[in-house]
């Protein structure tokens, strides 16, 4: 089990590497590229459907979002049902380089997985997903301890 805890944190490490190495290929922060990744992901939604995925605040979402329509790589488009909403979109450029990234990573790691049998296939689904659910309450727990500030030991 410790091997496996390992190559969990290896593998979180290793994705970390890459993202930091796409951000900065892209010119974005985290925070920008979380949302693109949203919007290739999930497709167009609206700015406060993407602020709450992306679990930031409204004010810090139109910050990030001028920042990527400046940058070229999202457009926001007023809506058809509610002209007071806003719809983000991915732009072409912005999926270009998204595949052009991640598009290697994603074909080899299929090929990977031809390797393992529909058995062991769905034993990795199930514990990436109860991996993912995992993480998703860490993160709400640490996001809701953070109206305590940390305790100092040493004073």
């Amino acid at each position: 089990m410790a091997a496996v805890a390992r190559g969990v944190a290896e593998f979180q490490q290793a994705t970390d590497l890459v993202d930091d190495a796409v951000a900065q290929r892209l010119g974005i922060n985290r925070t920008d590229q979380r949302c693109l990744g949203l919007l290739f992901g999930r497709g167009a939604m609206g700015a406060g459907q993407l602020a709450v995925a992306s679990q930031v605040s409204p004010g810090a979402m139109t910050a990030a979002l001028d920042r990527l329509e400046r940058l070229g790589y999202v457009r926001r488009v007023r809506s058809s049902v509610d002209r007071r909403s806003v719809i983000v979109e991915l732009t072409s450029t912005a999926r270009q380089l998204i595949e052009e990234h991640y598009g290697p990573i994603g074909q080899a790691g299929l090929a990977h997985l031809d390797h393992y049998s529909d058995a062991e296939l769905v034993l990795l689904r199930d514990f990436l997903r109860k991996g993912q659910e995992l993480q998703v309450e860490h993160a709400a727990r640490i996001r809701s301890s953070a109206d305590s500030p940390p305790s100092d030991n040493n004073a």
